[in-house]
């Protein structure tokens, strides 16, 4: 879910158009939260040893499926579980990348009336100009990092670490991945945008030569499009790999051409070693 909207949507069609979205994902998952919905041949599993401050529990994690070399995070948007997505990218992933997809802490979230969801930081007002979480922000971004250093204490290294997102999902991923001082193999950001913006590229401490795989619906209703070609201009000016693709006809959700085009993006970055 993003903060900016076009001017034609009112504040209260949005908090509606949240709750809505908020109670889909929450049909979608719950068959999975009672363990009811399949995933990859019983290769899904929680690790209890790799929960972390600002995740609300262990993360879903799909072993790979020949010897592990690479590992991918990815994070849901506003709402949804590390359930949601953990099939999607399981099936999209070279056989030797692990899959691990934290959930957010559920918190009250301002924009939505203070409703309690998950979420990885605050979404404070539908005003491109206002305040942004920073402190929530930059405490996320300190658990993406966590999780990535404990893949390189396993011993992958972080040029073999892919992160990505959906939504609030992807704009952590984007922030996670520029204030990490390490290279990464690559982020993919799917309708998304770039948190605390007007910081950058000062608080671009790394991987500016990243590749950097950025999708979006030229018909997304909550994330509009041209702010993802404003975020697509704007990471271009001081990160050297970042391709924008458009999908037409596609609002705030996924397509098959988007996840294929991701697979072809993750092998590209995860050769086998």
């Amino acid at each position: 879910i993003f903060v900016y909207i076009h001017s034609s949507v009112s504040a209260t069609d949005l908090i509606l158009v949240f709750l809505i979205e908020f109670l889909l994902f929450f049909a979608l998952n719950i068959g999975n939260c009672l363990g009811q919905k399949g995933t990859h041949d019983g290769e899904l599993s929680q690790v209890s040893s790799l929960k972390k401050p600002n995740m609300s529990s262990s993360p879903v994690i799909l072993s790979a499926t020949a010897k592990h070399t690479a590992t991918i995070i990815f994070l849901h948007g506003l709402g949804d579980t590390g359930h949601g997505w953990a099939s999607a990218i399981g099936a999209m992933r070279p056989p030797f990348a692990k899959v691990i997809c934290p959930t957010a802490p559920s918190m009250p979230v301002t924009l939505n009336s203070g409703f309690v969801m998950p979420s990885w930081f605050d979404l404070k007002s539908l005003d491109a100009s206002a305040n942004e979480d920073e402190d929530g922000i930059k405490k996320a971004a300190e658990g993406v990092h966590r999780l990535i250093q404990a893949e390189e204490a396993a011993g992958i290294k972080s040029d073999r670490i892919l992160i990505g997102g959906f939504s609030q999902g992807g704009a952590l991923a984007l922030y996670s991945a520029f204030t990490y001082p390490k290279s990464l193999g690559g982020v993919m950001a799917f309708s998304c945008w770039l948190p605390l913006h007007k910081q950058f590229p000062g608080y671009a401490v790394g991987n500016k030569e990243t590749p950097i795989l950025q999708c979006h619906g030229d018909c997304d209703p909550l994330v509009p499009y041209k702010w993802g070609q404003m975020t697509a201009s704007m990471l271009k000016q001081y990160a050297t790999n970042v391709e924008f693709k458009t999908y037409r006809g596609l609002g705030h959700s996924s397509t098959e051409e988007e996840m294929v085009d991701a697979k072809q993006f993750a092998a590209q970055c995860l050769n086998a070693e």
